[in-house]
């Protein structure tokens, strides 16, 4: 003959303690404790890929907010976005951003007739362009140095994932924090 009561009697305290920590769970991850409104960084909504600039002001970061797949970027001295026009394309998704010492330059990867490609985005100039148009292999994971010279990524031209280096060339404007000096590149 067996005792069902002691077992019975142990599974009840476990049973309501379950119940406890999934109700206090519940309440701790409600919506009144996230930020929302135009200004707020975070949103009911998924952001993800975050990528701070080389001063720790500038964010950015993809987020489905407004109803879209987007890059935003975030001021964290002023706690606001910043207006980033020709960057988020309409049915585009953009993925990966990395940002420059002072987040002038944004390399990031986007879709050009349906292939990812290396995009890079001047807020100076607000234009976008596609650095890697006749890649003929996928590319993913663009990183970009902090003077904005250098666009890193990934490439599988070769039938394997390889890592390219990008120089952009001695004749732009560098991204280095004003009254820096910057020394002659080596030959």
């Amino acid at each position: 003959m067996k005792k069902l009561t002691p077992r019975f009697w142990l599974q009840r305290p476990i049973h309501w303690s379950l119940v406890f920590s999934f109700t206090s769970l519940l309440a701790s991850c409600g919506s009144d404790n996230i930020p929302i409104g135009p200004t707020s960084l975070n949103s009911r909504y998924t952001e993800e890929q975050p990528a701070l600039s080389g001063n720790g002001r500038f964010l950015a970061f993809i987020s489905n907010r407004n109803g879209s797949h987007q890059l935003l970027v975030y001021d964290l001295t002023e706690q606001r976005f910043v207006r980033t026009p020709g960057l988020n394309r309409p049915e585009t998704i953009t993925e990966s951003p990395s940002l420059s010492y002072t987040g002038r330059y944004i390399a990031y990867i986007t879709s050009d007739q349906g292939r990812p490609v290396v995009a890079l985005y001047d807020r100076a100039t607000q234009q976008s362009q596609i650095l890697t148009p006749t890649y003929r292999g996928w590319v993913r994971n663009p990183g970009i140095s902090p003077d904005g010279r250098y666009v890193v990524f990934e490439t599988a031209s070769r039938g394997q994932w390889d890592i390219e280096v990008l120089d952009r060339g001695p004749n732009l404007e560098l991204d280095i924090p004003n009254g820096a000096t910057v020394d002659a590149p080596p030959n």
